[in-house]
């Protein structure tokens, strides 16, 4: 357990990243806080010493008759001493210029001060928190007091304080510190690692749902084909996922078996083709290789004899290229049906007259039995009358001497019913389901004559199926046996 927990990449990034964010969370809390605090001292600290300028003008008097009094300075000093030592205090002229400073020796680097904030804190009655220039640090602004200094109602000019003087400012970055240690290190630092306790419990119990998804998909890289996820998750994404890999993997498993079966049939097909190319190639072979060599033996007749086994064999050769030839395009759905509207009992009645000379050979019969009301059909021609003749071709071959061979056609409402029935011995009913295959009736390879290639019902089935169309089949032994399918009326 503890060595598939060090191995949890997911999870330790998973954790460290949540880490990362607390820290980042922790440390920007601080900041917010601390900055609000500093900003809330400044805002009372400035509403508690609102007047101190004021009073500065009551006790000290720094203007006489428009002129700074020599002891200002000093009084003002010893005035801050008691009051707030921490304070700097500027005299300024109307205009805003420096004319006397009480702040650090040399410390004062600007010689005109904004009196626009001085204006506003005057107007807000220092009720609201203003920030003005802080003479020691050009650019940088501080919470302050000011008072305007009237001389027989003549503006004379201010006095300005800042309230956070250079002391304030030692005694507040030490203050800072020690509040950031205290909320960092007691507060917000017990409190972050609390969260990341809490967070690695959940991320843990999370990811072991993800580890469990995982282990099913290397199972699965690693050759386990019934692999599959446990949907435990309920509704979510992991549920989805679950369902998705589940999905894939039988669909996969699905083309493998598929694959194999194909694989399989592919060698079946190889050797029937083989066995079935190399009886006649044989036989062509034997008769040519006999007429050379006795070819001033032999009368006539016998070559001519010869030679017509020769024929037949070449032309049952051409008929099995040309089937096979035929299905592998069915197959690979290389063959689209070109549908038209067409008669299908003048076709039937066509064929039937090409089958007269034949069905008269063996002695046996062909009937038609045709609807009056049977209209026009939608389908292609040349690969329909293939399924008649595939059919009928099949019916001759198993109806015996006397038998009979019909054609039917019935009305189905938007369909025409064709059926194909024969008297023949019929079909076992433990090999029906393989009689479409090539070459088989369930587990016995068919004994081909001369004028079958085994390959006509399966040609049959594969031409109703890119017609959308079915075909049925049902037979009694030494009774007969019946094809029926449908094609849909043709539509306007």
């Amino acid at each position: 357990m503890k060595n598939s927990i060090f191995k949890d990449y997911l999870f330790w990034k998973i954790s460290a990243t949540f880490l990362l964010i607390l820290v980042a969370v922790g440390l920007a809390y601080m900041y917010i806080i601390t900055d609000a605090l500093d900003q809330n001292f400044h805002e009372r600290n400035q509403r508690l010493n609102a007047k101190m300028a004021a009073h500065i003008i009551e006790e000290v008097k720094p203007f006489l008759n428009g002129e700074i009094t020599e002891d200002a300075t000093s009084e003002i000093m010893h005035h801050m001493m008691a009051i707030n030592p921490s304070i700097e205090v500027y005299l300024l002229d109307p205009q805003g210029n420096i004319l006397k400073y009480v702040a650090p020796y040399k410390k004062v680097k600007m010689e005109v001060v904004s009196l626009s904030p001085i204006s506003e804190f005057i107007a807000s009655d220092g009720q609201q928190c203003i920030l003005g220039d802080d003479p020691r640090n050009p650019g940088r602004t501080k919470v302050f007091s000011a008072a305007p200094v009237y001389e027989d109602e003549e503006l004379i000019g201010y006095v300005y304080v800042i309230l956070a003087g250079e002391e304030f400012d030692t005694v507040n970055a030490t203050s800072k510190s020690t509040l950031l240690w205290d909320l960092g290190l007691k507060s917000v630092g017990f409190t972050l690692l609390v969260a990341f306790l809490i967070g690695l419990t959940a991320i843990w119990f999370i990811t072991k749902n993800l580890r469990h998804i995982r282990q099913a998909f290397r199972n699965f890289q690693n050759g386990d084909m019934n692999a599959r996820i446990s949907n435990q998750f309920g509704k979510g994404e992991l549920s989805e996922l679950a369902n998705t890999f589940n999905e894939m993997a039988d669909t996969i498993q699905g083309n493998i078996e598929h694959l194999k079966s194909m694989e399989n049939l592919r060698r079946e097909l190889v050797g029937n083709v083989s066995h079935d190319l190399r009886t006649p190639l044989a036989v062509i072979h034997g008769y040519i290789e006999t007429l050379i060599m006795k070819k001033d033996e032999y009368s006539a007749e016998e070559r001519d004899k010869y030679l017509g086994v020769i024929l037949e064999s070449t032309e049952k050769l051409k008929k099995l290229v040309e089937e096979l030839f035929e299905l592998s395009k069915l197959e690979a759905k290389q063959i689209t049906p070109k549908k038209e509207p067409f008669f299908i009992n003048e076709l039937i009645q066509d064929i039937i007259h090409k089958y007269e000379l034949i069905i008269s050979e063996k002695g046996i019969s062909i009937e038609p039995i045709f609807k009056k009301n049977i209209s026009l059909v939608h389908a292609d021609l040349g690969l329909i009358e293939r399924v008649l003749q595939n059919l009928i071709d099949n019916a001759i071959k198993f109806t015996p001497e006397g038998g009979r061979i019909t054609l039917e056609t019935n009305d189905l409402d938007r369909y025409v019913e064709i059926r194909v029935t024969d008297t023949g011995k019929g079909i076992p009913q433990e090999q029906i389901p393989f009689v479409f295959d090539r070459y088989h009736i369930g587990d016995k390879r068919l004994s081909l004559d001369n004028n079958s290639t085994g390959l006509g019902l399966a040609i049959v089935k594969k031409i109703l199926e890119i017609h959308d169309a079915t075909i049925q089949l049902t037979s009694k032994l030494n009774k007969g046996t019946t094809f029926a399918f449908e094609l849909p009326y043709y539509t306007k």
